[in-house]
């Protein structure tokens, strides 16, 4: 059996991991926007001070540059971080006025404005900003450089604080979510609860359809119960049926083999003994009549209760013909003439086993109440898109008012003292109904006897 586990933590499991998934892609975003924030921010700086040393540049009077450094431009990148700074200038090609002389230089600039780049200087991550601009001396331009650089341990600051704080905001919404998720899947649940409660309360017997108002989601699974429990409702009547029909028509058979049994034992001769053990027989072959029947009922309520029927492209005329050929004996004996009338192959849908079962009872129930003498006539015919089987007899029939009775569960149409009870005719009914055939009976053409029609739909 497999372990139970919570709906509710499965979701809350399942709902932690996929914001977590989302909570690492959106921080590693956080994190890239928060250093180029940071670069942006700490670039103008380093720009403007690269820009102030710039403005400082002059030619002297023997043409060479000289540069005045402004210290307030290093000032400006001095933070808490405690970030060092680095300065260089440079005149024409090869030609270095001051500062740190080992400093990297960019080598490409962008015009006028100043280029920016990544570096490490003595072991250390610094950001370097180039300026490129001229000295005039009213005859001639003297280009030089201004090389500004600073460590990054302010801008790392600075993205890191961002990404703390972003990944603070994000826990409380994840912890937030997982509050909400678990009052709501609880308060979803809720109607599941008192489902429970309500399944929980019933009475074994019980077993009417589940009423109890649930989400749509949950509503298949009680459909699906309530489609179990109908079937399961079927199955118990069908078996409480068969009991009490079975405790009911057996005690009369089970009371006679008594009485012939207690006969033949006080019986002072042997013809009398012989007699009761006879009468026994006969008993003991009606009572397993009786319980053949109740078990074929039970079969087909069954079948019918789980719809399990497999029904396959029959040849009901060589069905009939095979039936009717079985059963002449046990009407030769009944001084009954029993005979078939066929037109061919005949194709129905069906299941050949009960088929048969609806055969035999029908030409049972002619040969039990037709009376010696009588014929009885098994036919197959054909009409449009319909294959009927008939089973006709010139006996005594039935009353038209006693018709509709006689398709009722142990009811008899006639009187006639032949054994019976009152089974046929129903289970012949049921067992059309399997296959969607009607079973019609009325009188027979000459006017006496009673014909019996089984109407199928022929097999495409």
């Amino acid at each position: 059996m497999t372990a139970a586990y919570s709906l509710r933590r499965r979701l809350l499991f399942w709902l932690l991991i996929s914001t977590a998934i989302i909570g690492m892609v959106a921080l590693a975003d956080t994190y890239r926007e928060a250093v180029q924030t940071s670069n942006i921010v700490s670039d103008r700086v380093l720009a403007g001070s690269a820009l102030a040393i710039a403005e400082r540049v002059v030619v002297a009077e023997d043409g060479s540059l000289q540069v005045d450094i402004p210290y307030v431009a290093l000032e400006m990148l001095t933070s808490a971080a405690q970030d060092r700074v680095f300065y260089r200038v440079d005149g024409p090609p090869g030609n270095f006025i001051t500062g740190y002389q080992a400093l990297p230089v960019l080598k490409e600039t962008q015009g006028d404005s100043a280029a920016f780049a990544d570096d490490t200087f003595r072991d250390e991550p610094i950001r370097v900003a180039t300026l490129r601009r001229s000295a005039s001396t009213g005859i001639r331009s003297v280009p030089f450089t201004v090389t500004v650089a600073e460590t990054t341990i302010a801008r790392r600051h600075l993205a890191r604080a961002i990404l703390f704080r972003s990944a603070l905001r994000l826990s409380l919404m994840i912890a937030g979510a997982a509050i909400i998720v678990w009052i709501s899947v609880t308060v979803a649940l809720r109607p599941l609860y008192e489902l429970r409660d309500a399944i929980g309360e019933r009475s074994p017997d019980d077993l009417h359809p589940i009423q109890q108002s649930v989400p749509s989601e949950v509503q298949p699974l009680v459909d699906t119960v309530n489609g179990f429990m109908v079937r399961l409702q079927s199955a118990l009547d069908a078996l409480r049926n068969f009991t009490g029909n079975a405790s009911h028509q057996l005690r009369t058979p089970l009371a006679i083999i008594r009485t012939q049994l207690a006969l033949s034992a006080r019986a002072t001769s042997l013809p009398d003994a012989q007699i009761a053990a006879l009468k026994g027989d006969h008993a003991v072959a009606h009572a397993e009549r009786i319980l053949a029947q109740l078990l074929l009922m039970a079969k087909i309520d069954a079948a019918a209760a789980r719809e399990a029927l497999t029904a396959t492209s029959i040849d009901l005329a060589a069905i009939a013909q095979d039936i009717t050929g079985e059963l002449i004996p046990a009407a030769g004996a009944a001084g009954i003439d029993l005979g078939f009338e066929g037109d061919g192959p005949q194709t129905i849908r069906a299941e050949p086993l009960l088929i048969g079962e609806l055969l035999r009872n029908l030409v049972g129930n002619a040969i039990a109440y037709a009376g010696k003498g009588a014929e009885v006539t098994v036919r197959i015919r054909r009409s449009d898109d319909s294959v009927c089987l008939e089973v006709e007899d010139n006996g005594p029939g039935i009353p038209p008012e006693k018709l509709a009775a006689v398709r009722q569960r142990f009811s008899r149409g006639n009187q006639s003292g032949a054994p019976g009870a009152g089974l046929g005719l129903p289970i012949v009914e049921e067992i059309a109904g399997l296959f969607d055939a009607v079973l019609n009976l009325e009188p027979a053409a000459a006017g006496q006897g009673l014909r019996a029609t089984v109407t199928f739909a022929a097999a495409v």
